[in-house]
């Protein structure tokens, strides 16, 4: 995936702007080849864009949530060593018509087929690593936000709403449907009952229902709706109104995680159940995560056209 500068020298010295101008190559020298991520930066903001290209349907991939984390990790090493750091805020968004169509149910079935233990504990603690990440800042430098258009089902949810802020668009919807499956999306819990309290947290994922993004938002999940291709320019005009409080946003980001319970051993306990459930769930089970794949192909097939 290629990487992209969006660089404005017209702010601060010339040293400051190379090393803007540079940030993403600076990245990239530490992760090696992000697959299924793009990242853009943009300088006037000082806002490093993570755009997601799940491959080959819109899921969180192996390789997609691993790339992730590696950005994540580098940024975290360049500041723990010093390094001039231009980016400020960092935010999600996808290409393709949806947000997420949740995990990656191929992948799932390959690791059960096989017996895969170590495959399917890879996926969760990655993934879990992600969230971790997005709700903490990556340790209390950045402010992060996702900005959702289309569906978001299930575990693809998650990642999104760990961060600080999260903006969807009007037609977006929003569901869990794994409970219909009798499966579960390994972070919603612990992730939704920060946002929303752990009663509504519980209705909602065992609802299996879609949500409109206003209905979304009437339960506190959302911080706004915007119209129908304007979230990437929230998330700018965001960046410019939230410029002057950034640190004490973050601060105060960082004071009530710590106030919650551990998120690092809620993750671990909830990613080490998910693997249990994975591996325990019988060939009728089985069977059914299978037709959610066939769906989510029919619902690319419509949206596609």
């Amino acid at each position: 995936m290629s990487q992209v500068h969006l660089a404005d020298t017209s702010h601060g010295g010339l040293a400051a702007s190379c090393a803007a101008s540079q940030i993403v190559d600076r990245i990239v020298d530490r992760t090696g080849p992000l697959p299924q991520l793009q990242l853009m930066f943009e300088e006037q903001h000082r806002l490093l864009w993570f755009v997601m290209h799940p491959e080959p349907k819109p899921v969180f991939t192996l390789p997609l949530v691993d790339s992730v984390l590696r950005v994540q990790r580098a940024l975290r090493s360049m500041i723990d060593a010093g390094e001039p750091m231009p980016v400020e805020v960092v935010a999600y968004r996808t290409a393709g018509p949806a947000f997420s169509l949740g995990g990656d149910l191929d992948y799932y079935l390959d690791c059960l087929a096989r017996r895969d233990r170590g495959g399917l504990v890879r996926y969760a603690e990655t993934a879990c690593a992600v969230i971790e990440g997005n709700l903490t800042g990556f340790g209390g430098h950045f402010a992060t936000v996702a900005a959702v258009h289309g569906r978001a089902l299930g575990g693809g949810i998650d990642p999104a709403r760990a961060c600080h802020v999260m903006v969807a668009e009007e037609s977006a919807t929003f569901c869990y449907p794994e409970i219909n499956y009798n499966h579960f999306p390994i972070a919603a819990a612990p992730i939704l009952t920060r946002r929303i309290g752990a009663v509504e947290a519980e209705r909602m994922l065992l609802s299996g229902r879609n949500f409109t993004a206003a209905e979304f938002y009437g339960k506190g999940a959302l911080e706004a709706v915007v119209g129908d291709g304007a979230s990437a320019m929230w998330v700018r005009e965001f960046c410019t109104k939230s410029a002057s409080s950034r640190r004490s946003r973050i601060a105060i980001a960082t004071a009530f995680d710590r106030m919650a319970p551990d998120l690092a051993s809620e993750l671990a306990i909830a990613g080490a159940a998910w693997v249990e459930h994975m591996l325990a769930l019988s060939e009728a089970e089985t069977a059914r995560l299978q037709r959610i794949i066939q769906a989510q192909q029919r619902l690319l097939a419509r949206v596609l056209g």
